[in-house]
C-alpha cells in the first residue's frame, strides 16, 4: 500500500496532528498503520480515490456511511467497490426502514467531514454495522478521519473498538 506509518507517532509524522480516530486507536493500544495520500477534490469518489492512490483493491478499502435507521443514526462500513443495501442494514439491526442520513447531520454527529468520516473516534459513538466481506481480508482500510488519510487495521480490531455488528449489508 502507499505511504505507511505504524502507530500514533507515525500517523502524526505522516499527516500532521492525530485525528480523533487515530487517538482512539492509540488509546486502545490497537495495532494499525496509517496511509496518507494527496487528496484530489475533483475525484468523483473518495473511496475509489483512496484505493487507487494506495494501490490496493477497492474490496479492501471500506467507506463509512451514516444512515437513519428507524430514527437512529447508524454507521455502515462497506467496501468502496460496492454499495450499501439499506434493507439489509435495517434487517441487521432489527429495524424496519433505513435511509441515508442528511450529510450535515452526519458531519455534526460524528465530528468529521463527508469523505473523511471514520467509524472510529466519533464525537458521539453511533451504532455500527460492518459488512461481512471485511472478515475475508487480513486487514482493511477505513478513513482515519480526514480526506487523504486512511488507517489499516484488522477487521476484528475495527469491530471490537466500534462494538459493531457484522452482517452482509453491501451489494
Amino acid at each position: 500500500m502507499g505511504k505507511k506509518k505504524a502507530g500514533a507517532a507515525g500517523a502524526a509524522g505522516a499527516a500532521g496532528a492525530a485525528t480523533p480516530a487515530i487517538a482512539a486507536l492509540t488509546a486502545a493500544g490497537a495495532q494499525f498503520t496509517t496511509h496518507a495520500y494527496e487528496h484530489d477534490p475533483a475525484h468523483p469518489s473518495y473511496g475509489l480515490e483512496a484505493a487507487q492512490k494506495m494501490g490496493v483493491s477497492p474490496a479492501q478499502v471500506f467507506k463509512t456511511l451514516v444512515a437513519d435507521v428507524d430514527g437512529v443514526l447508524t454507521v455502515a462500513v462497506v467496501p468502496v467497490s460496492g454499495s450499501l443495501d439499506l434493507k439489509a442494514l435495517a434487517a441487521a439491526v432489527g429495524a424496519k426502514r433505513a435511509a441515508m442520513a442528511d450529510p450535515a447531520l452526519a458531519e455534526r454527529t460524528t465530528g468529521y467531514v463527508r469523505g473523511g468520516i471514520s467509524p472510529l473516534g466519533q464525537r458521539r459513538a453511533l451504532r455500527t454495522v460492518v459488512d461481512a466481506s471485511a472478515s475475508g481480508h487480513r486487514t482493511i482500510c477505513v478513513s482515519a478521519g480526514r480526506r487523504g488519510l486512511e488507517v489499516e487495521l484488522t477487521p476484528a480490531t475495527l469491530t471490537s473498538l466500534t462494538s459493531a455488528t457484522v452482517a452482509p449489508i453491501a451489494r
